[in-house]
């Protein structure tokens, strides 16, 4: 991969191990990780896990294990996205774009006009203009595809999104057929809005379908 990132203007540090991953994430100061699970002296989702308590830089995951419980647990310790191999480079290159989108908007957001909006909706409160969510009074951190994740459901609350249209979205037209990714970020979204995740007032599901956002709770 290094030869083929860097013919398309990557500067790129490759590292063997987790521990010097670590050390050249350091050094390197990296606006992307590439993350491979299968490392000789730790397994890459507890390194995803140490790598996002130092940055919140978007972490691409690359392995072999295609279980969902694989995909779940990379997910759910900071991994931005798993791409499981074989993959094409194409296909590479479209994600990384993605996830330095994103990343890069979540930065910008910081500074967004004063015309940006503020949704809310029971006691879930967005906050565009300063990049900020609250619930029930108390700020909830979300990481910026959970926070454009959200943003979207609650632009159109009331009305049914299907799948294509949130992973289009939020993702990009190369994720419309993941389902499996948005069901893992909606997941995340419950969890952290939800008093009670398993019995959603806010995030309803459409079965095979989509999701809604409800316009009202009680």
């Amino acid at each position: 991969l290094r030869p083929l990132l860097q013919g398309h203007g990557f500067a790129v540090a490759v590292a063997d191990t987790g521990a010097d991953g670590l050390a050249r994430m350091e050094s390197f100061a990296p606006d992307l990780i590439l993350l491979d699970l299968g490392l000789p002296d730790v397994d890459g989702v507890e390194l995803a896990t140490e790598i996002r308590l130092r940055t919140g830089v978007p972490i691409i995951v690359l392995s072999v294990r295609d279980a969902e419980h694989d995909k779940v647990a990379a997910l759910d310790n900071g991994a931005d996205d798993y791409v499981t191999k074989p993959f094409g480079f194409q296909e590479l290159l479209a994600r990384i774009r993605v996830a330095l989108r994103h990343f890069e908007s979540a930065q910008n957001g910081l500074s967004m006009p004063a015309s940006s909006q503020k949704i809310q909706i029971g006691d879930v409160v967005l906050d565009t203009e300063r990049y900020q969510v609250t619930v029930r009074g108390s700020t909830t951190h979300l990481t910026p595809t959970e926070f454009k994740l959200l943003e979207t459901l609650m632009q159109h609350a009331g009305k049914l999104i299907t799948h294509h249209t949130l992973l289009h979205r939020v993702w990009g037209a190369e994720y419309v057929g993941d389902s499996q990714l948005l069901r893992v970020y909606i997941g995340h979204l419950r969890a952290k809005i939800e008093e009670r995740p398993e019995r959603p007032r806010y995030i309803v599901t459409e079965p095979g379908v989509g999701y809604r956002f409800r316009d009202s709770v009680s």
